[in-house]
């Protein structure tokens, strides 16, 4: 069997799938509309339903003549007319009366319902297969019968090359005049029979080009698109879709059919061209929507077939002529998917935007890979920034006809903001994208609140997230995979050192602390607004955190003296956090406060030892000690960090005791004063003679104790002072762990000064304790017993 006549049969098959689908649907839709008329004139048929006499009651009486109007003054003496129910007086007495015999009901006869058959029980498959089905496949058979017929006349020489392919234009003919005959009648019917005339012009064309070359390939075209074309007046005239659908595919197969394998794109790109057109006005004129998403199939595929087999040596040419064809039909489906939609100001559905979306991806990758094969990747973003700027416009066009569907507008907004989204990552490079991004989340929020659609809103957001992760990408390439590299000659790179603060990981990081703290402050009072001021809040502190770490490592690699301002940072922004958040009304920071404060206060506590440990290194290398006031200025931020732990604490009525939370602080504050004492002690005595080591056993057993009691000496004064027993409790304690470790512990190897200074400062503190709880006890006494417990 000839290849023509395989193509005929699919092609066929394929049109009476579609016709069967449609035809199935209007049958069912005229027949819902028969079923619907006939209800309606049938209840406009049947009489009003009249009310039945009351058989318990007795017989109306006639109608009263009109009485005066009572005044309003004898409205309560007027006479109540006489209610009655189930045919007895209100008011009076229940008669009792018999009840009547039981009627027995008429014996029906009994008969057995006949059981229904299998059509009668499927009436709208019965309907489809003899209405439907039967008339394509009889098309097809005649249609098939009409080939065979032809075959077997050829094959015994009865006509020769002209008259075959007369015979086919005669019965194609006459299928069509029979259809034209019984359009008014039989639509469906008639329907049929001019798709299966178009499929005979079809094949007798092409027949007589490839098989008898009666014409030249140019003839050959224009015939066939004269076919089309009628086929297009008949689809309107007839107002059918089937047919629209037949042209369409007529028209698609065209080519093929009078193709002679040259390959030349731009007569079939023009060729695509001109019967889309045609789609565009059947598209304004009807609603036709499966005919739009066919001839967007068909479109993409044989343009996406054509751009997959070009080979690698292709012309630079051919890719423009191919830019040039892709951003046509881009127009040009963009107009048919939405012309009579907005012609007839109707809703747009979930095909439409579906076809629209897939227009839009489908062409930009096509562009991008035209640009990349034109070698003008850095155009890309450049393209992005047009596209962007073209559904803008197209949104504003539209917007300015008042009655246009909204869903259009956000579809093409939504479009405009993911293309000007993706202008950074095409067009800029590294870190430019995230202060891009930064600056366009700030600025579609902006819009969101001056337009109030949620669009805008939520594209905000979706970018803020893409900064974020932006942010992220950047820090990492900058600071730990080391984006900077510098030539130092004969063929060896090295990493380039970044100037403090003014590069770009750090001021990228700042700037989009600036972009969340905007956002911040275009939120207001909200929980999303708290969401940016905590994420900006985290992107300063590792920004600081970052640059710090990259700087010192840098530029002191020979000792680590980086984490003494890793601390120092932490430290101070905790500090400064927890000072300026309370400004901040919209918000109660004290429990995020209390949290943090104590945090910063755990954090001083884990890392005391490794301090100790770093001072050491510093003195013992005698370099680099003028670092560790860092040190100094962070014990300082530490110590007012605890006084507003403290502060904090008594602005307000928490659930911890406060004896528990005194006795806490009281650690706290004896630690950090040991610590701290130990590591000035270091500083100031130390020396070849004079080791660490024995700096601390001295410090250990004769510090210590002093410095103990001189704690305990403050709690006593300041419980006495604020009249707080728990501080007293604590002195007492402190003062006998200080005798104690005095005299079990430190007493065998301290030195006499040692024992003399200690014994001395302890004695002294432990009068004036004395005298302190004899000369004020009975104050003391009176006042706790003044106060509430």
């Amino acid at each position: 069997m000839p290849m023509e006549v395989i193509l005929l049969l699919l092609l066929i098959i394929v049109i009476a799938l579609l016709l069967g689908l449609r035809s199935n649907l209007l049958g069912r839709l005229d027949r819902l509309e028969s079923d619907i008329t006939h209800l309606s004139q049938e209840l406009r048929s049947r009489p009003r339903p009249v009310d039945a006499p009351n058989t318990g009651s007795a017989p109306a009486a006639p109608a009263a003549p009109a009485k005066p109007e009572t005044p309003k003054e004898m409205e309560p003496f007027r006479p109540q007319p006489t209610r009655t129910y189930g045919g007895q007086l209100a008011g009076s007495l229940p008669v009792e009366r018999p009840a009547p015999p039981p009627v027995a009901a008429p014996a029906k006869p009994v008969s057995a319902e006949p059981a229904k058959g299998f059509f009668e029980s499927h009436p709208d498959l019965e309907k489809f297969i003899g209405e439907n089905l039967i008339s394509k496949i009889g098309i097809a058979i005649l249609v098939l019968a009409i080939g065979f017929f032809v075959k077997y006349a050829i094959d015994n020489d009865w006509i020769g090359p002209v008259g075959r392919v007369g015979v086919g234009l005669l019965f194609g003919g006459l299928l069509t005049g029979l259809a034209h005959r019984l359009r008014s009648q039989y639509k469906a019917f008639s329907s049929v029979l001019v798709g299966g005339g178009l499929a005979i012009f079809y094949f007798t064309i092409a027949l007589a080009y490839h098989q008898y070359q009666l014409f030249n390939q140019t003839t050959a075209f224009v015939i066939m698109l004269v076919v089309t074309g009628f086929s297009v007046l008949l689809s309107l005239l007839y107002n059918r879709q089937e047919l629209a659908i037949i042209s369409l595919i007529g028209g698609f197969v065209t080519p093929f059919l009078v193709s002679n394998g040259s390959g030349n794109y731009q007569v079939l790109f023009t060729y695509l061209l001109i019967l889309n057109t045609g789609l565009l006005v059947m598209a304004y004129n009807k609603a036709w929507r499966l005919l739009n998403a066919l001839a967007f199939g068909f479109t993409a595929i044989l343009f996406a077939t054509w751009l997959i087999q070009l080979p690698y040596d292709t012309r630079q040419s051919v890719y423009t002529g191919g830019a040039i064809f892709a951003s046509t039909f881009y127009i040009l489906f963009f107009v048919v998917n939405i012309a009579h939609t907005i012609r007839e100001n109707k809703k747009f559905i979930a095909s439409d935007f579906a076809i629209l979306l897939l227009n839009t991806c489908l062409y930009f990758g096509a562009m991008l890979y035209f640009l990349s094969q034109l070698g003008l990747d850095r155009y890309k973003g450049v393209f992005c920034a047009v596209m962007g700027v073209f559904h803008i416009v197209l949104s504003w066009l539209l917007f300015r006809k008042q009655r246009v569907d909204n869903n259009i507008l956000y579809l093409l907004i939504g479009i405009t903001l993911s293309f000007v989204s993706l202008t950074a990552p095409l067009q800029l490079h590294g870190h430019y994208i995230t202060l891009f991004w930064a600056s366009e989340s700030v600025l579609l929020y902006w819009l969101f609140l001056k337009s109030k659609m949620r669009l805008i809103g939520l594209a905000s957001r979706l970018i803020w997230g893409a900064m974020l992760v932006s942010l992220v990408m950047d820090w990492i390439h900058i600071y730990i995979a080391g984006g900077s590299v510098m030539y130092t000659g004969s063929g060896h790179f090295q990493e380039a050192l970044m100037p403090v603060v003014f590069n770009k990981g750090c001021l990228t990081g700042l700037y989009c602390c600036v972009g969340c703290y905007a956002l911040f402050r275009l939120q207001g009072a909200s929980k999303i607004a708290l969401v940016s001021l905590f994420t900006g809040a985290a992107l300063l502190f590792l920004t600081g955190m970052l640059e710090i770490g990259y700087q010192f490592d840098h530029r002191f690699p020979a000792i680590n003296i980086t984490q003494l301002y890793l601390l120092l940072y932490c430290w101070l922004f905790i500090r400064l956090f927890t000072f300026f958040n309370p400004r901040i009304k919209i918000f109660d920071f004290r429990l995020l406060n209390m949290l943090l404060l104590g945090l910063g206060i755990l954090l001083y506590l884990a890392v005391v030892s490794v301090v100790g440990s770093l001072q050491e290194n510093l003195l013992e290398a005698q370099r680099y000690q003028v670092h560790f006031i860092a040190h100094w200025i962070g014990a300082a931020i530490v110590a007012s960090i605890i006084y507003r732990l403290i502060g904090l604490y008594r602005s307000d009525d928490w659930k911890l005791e406060p004896a528990l939370f005194t006795w806490g602080v009281a650690a706290i504050v004896v630690i950090f004063l040991s610590a701290e004492g130990q590591l000035l002690v270091n500083m100031i005595f130390y020396s070849k003679q004079n080791s660490i080591e024995n700096l601390g056993r001295i410090y250990d057993k004769t510090g210590l104790p002093i410095l103990w009691g001189l704690c305990s000496f403050a709690f006593m004064w300041l419980g006495m002072h604020h009249k707080f027993k728990p501080l007293r409790i604590i002195s007492l304690t402190l003062f006998a762990i200080t005798l104690l470790k005095l005299f079990i512990f430190d007493l065998a190897n301290i030195p006499v000064a040692g024992k003399i200074a200690a014994f001395f400062c302890l004695g002294v503190l432990l009068l004036v304790v004395s005298f302190m709880y004899q000369r004020l006890k009975k104050i003391i006494v009176e006042d706790e017993k003044k106060l509430p417990d």
